[in-house]
C-alpha cells in the first residue's frame, strides 16, 4: 500500500473537523472520518490529548502572576481546576484569586468549598481544597 496516497485521499475524501459531527449515517465522527462510536480512540491517543489539555491549561496559568508564585503542588491544584472549570471558568472565583495573593491558603480553600463547582464535583473538590489549605499532596 501506498501510505502517502491513501493518507492525501483520505484528507480529501474525508476532511477534517476538529470538532466532532455527525456523519450521513448518524455516526459521532472526528478529526478525518473517525468513527468515535464504533472505534473509539485509542489509550495512546487519550494519552497524547490529556498531554495537549495539560500544556494549554499550564500557557494559560503561566499568565497569571499569583499562579507563578506558588509552589508546584498548589499550582497543581489550579491547574486541575482549570482543566475542569476552563481558563475563565477558573479566572471567574476572585474571593479564592484574592486569597491566594494574600497567601491565605485556608480561605483560598474555603472559597473553592463555597461554591457550584464544589457542590457539582464533590470529593474532587474536596482533596484539591485540603492540598490548597497544606500545600501537601
Amino acid at each position: 500500500m501506498d501510505r502517502t496516497l491513501l493518507k492525501s485521499q483520505l484528507e480529501r475524501h474525508e476532511g477534517l473537523r476538529l470538532k466532532p459531527y455527525r456523519d450521513t449515517v448518524g455516526k459521532l465522527t472526528v478529526g478525518y472520518g473517525r468513527n468515535l462510536d464504533d472505534v473509539g480512540i485509542s489509550r495512546d491517543e487519550a494519552g497524547f490529548m490529556l498531554d495537549n489539555d495539560i500544556d494549554e491549561v499550564e500557557k494559560h496559568l503561566r499568565t497569571v502572576d499569583e499562579y507563578n508564585e506558588l509552589s508546584p503542588v498548589r499550582q497543581t491544584v489550579l491547574a486541575n481546576m482549570c482543566f475542569n472549570l476552563g481558563f475563565y471558568g477558573l479566572m471567574s472565583f476572585r474571593r479564592m484569586w484574592k486569597a491566594i495573593a494574600r497567601k491565605d491558603y485556608s480561605g483560598a480553600a474555603q472559597e473553592m468549598l463555597d461554591s457550584q463547582w464544589s457542590r457539582q464535583v464533590g470529593y474532587r473538590a474536596d482533596e484539591l481544597a485540603q492540598i490548597m489549605r497544606s500545600g501537601e499532596v
